[in-house]
């Protein structure tokens, strides 16, 4: 038994049943055990891969957007550049690359990477050493010192704790995580109904039928976000996997060593993640005086942006064995199906009232 089970065990026994979000929480990022606080998870080695490990051109393509974005602010000449959970810093890396064609974008840009993981921190000051900007690591957005920002939110919101609630007669139900009959954790509800939750739930789930699921998270970080976009007269680009309306549905799934798991077996050695309610994050950010654009099918956006030029670009010359691995990231960031993140994966930006469309998000 880990430690973190351990851990997990004893305050059970003490509180009783876990509500399933702080369950989430400990096992992604308790501070001794947490499964992103000990690892560096992406990867062949690891338990996943997201979209800039696939392929540069997926980084790339979103340096050219932020050059466009930051000419569209009037081209401040300090721009911090913020990547929420930034993996293992390709996507920046990737990015700044491209974005050496315009060398005053690249003057006036500072790095500043929100990461709470020491081990993923250590793999980016590595993959980011070569590049000649400040780069800047704070725990939390709020931790970032103000002023026009463009930021970027790739697969962090997935990774934020769910909340889930389980239909019933009288009402909604906290979901939690209980010890079973075989003595491993198991999911239970609370014996008494959530009170007031009937009126907070979206109206499409009022008639929800009895054991149905709705999942929540909090609006802390989207309403930050949104703050500062607003504040600072700033933008923001997030790319997730989830659905484009709020729906009851459990989503919540483990992964290690790239194949699904049990969520409630092996706390802090897989990855939890849940689909993220993009109108749910649309709505909290919103509130803040944004402007809300999207969302889009992944596969779209980045056809707008010039993904299959980019491919076509990069296959030049090459030897036929590496032309086919361009073609199959550029399948699998754009297609469909099991094994495609065109569809599945979404993308909505945030700007600034006085700032026009982002590139993209055009009608």
């Amino acid at each position: 038994m880990s430690p973190l089970e351990t851990e997990i065990r004893r305050r059970i026994a003490v509180a009783g049943p876990m509500p399933v979000g702080e369950y989430m929480a400990l096992c992604l990022s308790d501070p001794a055990h947490g499964y992103y606080v000990t690892r560096d998870p992406l990867g062949a080695k690891g338990d996943f891969t997201t979209a800039p490990e696939i392929s540069q051109m997926f980084g790339e393509l979103i340096g050219i957007w932020a050059i466009t974005v930051w000419r569209q602010m009037d081209m401040p000449q300090q721009l911090r550049i913020i990547e929420l959970g930034p993996g293992r810093g390709t996507l920046l890396k990737d990015a700044l690359r491209a974005a050496n064609v315009v060398p005053d974008f690249v003057r006036a840009a500072a790095l500043h990477l929100v990461e709470i993981s020491p081990a993923l921190e250590a793999v980016q000051q590595q993959t980011l050493a070569g590049l000649d900007v400040p780069k800047l690591w704070h725990k939390a957005l709020r931790d970032v010192p103000p002023g026009p920002s463009i930021i970027i939110a790739n697969e962090f919101f997935d990774a934020l704790p769910v909340n889930q609630a389980v239909k019933q007669n009288d009402g909604w139900h906290a979901r939690c995580v209980a010890i079973g009959e075989n003595e491993q954790f198991a999911y239970t509800v609370s014996p008494q109904p959530l009170r007031g939750f009937e009126r907070t739930v979206p109206a499409q789930l009022r008639a929800a039928q009895n054991g149905e699921v709705f999942e929540w998270r909090s609006d802390n970080e989207a309403m930050e976000l949104g703050r500062r976009v607003a504040h600072d007269q700033s933008a923001a680009l997030v790319i997730d996997y989830g659905h484009t309306e709020s729906a009851a549905g459990e989503t919540l799934q483990a992964v290690h060593k790239h194949l699904f798991a049990d969520p409630l077996t092996l706390p802090g050695e897989a990855d939890l993640t849940a689909h993220v309610d993009f109108q749910e994050l649309g709505r909290a950010v919103e509130a803040m005086g944004v402007q809300v654009h999207g969302p889009l099918e992944q596969a779209g956006f980045l056809n707008r942006l010039g993904i299959q030029t980019r491919a076509q670009n990069l296959k030049a010359n090459l030897p036929a064995a590496q032309a086919h691995e361009i073609d199959q990231a550029l399948a699998r960031l754009t297609g469909i199906g099991r094994t495609g993140m065109g569809t599945l994966f979404k993308v909505m930006a945030f700007t600034h009232r006085d700032l026009p469309v982002p590139p993209g998000f055009e009608h």
